[in-house]
């Protein structure tokens, strides 16, 4: 393939070509006469299914965020740090082969690798709609299940690196804020509509739990079907690019880069928070804010299923907004300050965890059993009702206070994402300081840049998506014994982690540099 660049006096825009497998050879984002004309329809037409797909992707792996809370009224027995786990299973892998799928882009296409990463969303959907109606399914079958849910973590590596080409640098922090935003949607959409679609209560109450009790499999029906829709809408609807092909070998060329690690790192304080609190919030709200000892008795207290989709909704709305200010004033800037905020709401937390009221230590296995043989009997302790009324007025301050870390956690997702292609457009930029815009070794380097970009994007999403995987495991490995004093000294550890993204983002980013060291600094160029 021959890569060309049209020429500056050039009159008319050159048109996209095409061939078979809708593959399009020729993409000029940068010339705006080519992207007037032709290339932004194409680009926003791909822009809007990739953004479907992915909003499913997260759907899917974020699904066990909800359901684990519900397995109890679905007659299955398990620990909270089993369900904490089954929680985490899919962040893991959702981050691990991250790599792999940004690396399907250019090996397959992008519009071919979104049908494909579409269709592997059937496995962990289909699988939960028949096991979960298993009663003696073992636990270490859901854990599979759990993992297969990952596949839906990963879409998010490839969609963003396919997007990555279709869009000018002007607008990639934008455009690419989009697209995640309307992924990461997918986490507040699917804790939304899963307690309501399953028959449970849902929407602040106004929606009633079904009288015929609680039913799994219908969310998992639910996005079987839409996957089947991401596959044909990709077929119909969404290009390959030819420019994006680029050998696995020059892609992994970016491991050696250290911006590569620096950014992965704050993309675990940014991205990282936003999955791990949106995986972990049900649970936390169901055992700090909420009473049910069985699925027979009536609950006391705040009920998860009517908040937990707040964290989600807030972080991704966002997260297109931190895209647009890191455009307007820089994306390290942005970055900084999301983690001044993250900061804030940390501590926010801390303080309406000092003022909850610890929850007496839950039945034994054979008073359980009692009442669940007769609930109607139950009653429950004065003791227990006292700190739950008591935590109903605390849960108010302790929402708000979670939703500020989410708000600047999407802000900081799309700031860092911004400052991605930033870098290495930069590189490029330095590296043929001595040729003048629009040469063709120029836009050589660019369009190299670029595919170094997207190739860092799946690596830094992959990193950061571990921490989706670490916030709910050290939520719940020692919760049996004091749950409150863990989440306590779980949120501490993550203040101190801020405080350290928050540093090596002025060190890095937005320090001004030696004069000996000037020229490779990434301060004042637009990061």
């Amino acid at each position: 393939m021959t890569l060309t660049s049209p020429p500056p006096e050039a009159d008319t825009a050159p048109a996209p070509r095409h061939r078979s497998g809708r593959w399009i050879d020729e993409w000029h984002p940068e010339d705006e006469k080519f992207w007037a004309e032709t290339g932004a329809k194409v680009a926003k037409r791909n822009l809007i299914w990739s953004i479907f797909a992915e909003h499913l992707g997260f759907s899917v792996w974020l699904i066990w965020s909800v359901s684990s809370a519900m397995l109890l009224a679905q007659g299955f027995s398990f620990t909270p740090q089993q369900l904490f786990f089954l929680v985490a299973i899919p962040n893991l892998v959702g981050s691990l082969i991250r790599v792999p799928y940004t690396l399907a882009v250019p090996k397959f296409g992008g519009r071919n690798w979104t049908m494909i990463s579409a269709a592997l969303l059937l496995v962990p959907t289909l699988s939960f709609a028949y096991f979960v109606n298993q009663a003696d399914t073992p636990y270490w079958v859901f854990c599979i299940i759990a993992a297969t849910a990952g596949f839906g973590g990963g879409n998010f590596a490839s969609s963003m690196a396919n997007i990555n080409f279709f869009y000018p640098a002007r607008l990639k922090g934008a455009a690419l804020g989009l697209n995640a935003a309307g992924g990461n949607l997918g986490v507040a959409i699917i804790q939304f509509f899963l307690p309501i679609i399953v028959g449970g209560a849902g929407i602040f109450g106004l929606v009633k739990a079904s009288e015929g009790g609680i039913h799994l499999e219908r969310a998992a029906w639910v996005y079987a079907g839409l996957s089947i829709v991401a596959v044909l809408a990709a077929f119909f609807f969404m290009d390959n690019l030819s420019s994006a092909k680029s050998p696995a070998k020059d892609q992994l060329a970016v491991l050696k880069n250290k911006q590569t690690w620096v950014m992965s790192f704050l993309y675990i304080g940014t991205f990282g928070s936003f999955i791990g609190y949106s995986a972990a919030m049900p649970l936390l709200i169901k055992l700090n804010f909420w009473r049910q000892p069985v699925p027979e008795v009536i609950g006391i207290g705040i009920n998860f299923a009517f908040f937990a989709f707040l964290g989600a909704l807030v972080g991704s709305i966002a997260r297109p907004f931190g895209g647009y200010l890191a455009d307007r004033f820089g994306g390290a800037r942005i970055t900084l300050v999301s983690f001044g905020g993250m900061m804030l709401g940390t501590l926010g937390v801390l303080w309406t965890l000092s003022m909850l009221e610890p929850f007496p230590p839950p039945p034994a296995p054979e008073a359980l059993a009692a009442i669940k043989a007769d609930p109607s009997s139950f009653v429950f302790p004065d003791a227990v009702r006292a700190a739950v009324e008591a935590n109903e007025g605390v849960f108010p301050l302790f929402l708000g206070m979670f939703l500020l870390i989410f708000f600047f956690s999407g802000i900081g997702n799309g700031s860092t994402y911004k400052m991605i292609p930033a870098i290495f457009r930069t590189d490029a930029e330095r590296a043929t300081a001595d040729q003048g815009p629009g040469t063709p070794e120029r836009e050589a380097a660019l369009l190299a840049g670029t595919k170094k970009a997207s190739a860092a994007v799946g690596i830094i999403g992959a990193v950061g998506a571990i921490g989706g995987f670490l916030i709910p495991i050290t939520f719940g490995s020692p919760w049996v014994t004091d749950p409150l004093a863990a989440t306590k000294t779980a949120f501490l550890v993550f203040l101190g982690f801020y405080a350290v993204c928050a540093a090596v983002t002025y060190v890095v980013y937005l320090r001004k540099p030696h004069p000996a060291k000037a020229a490779v600094s990434y301060a004042g160029v637009g990061i």
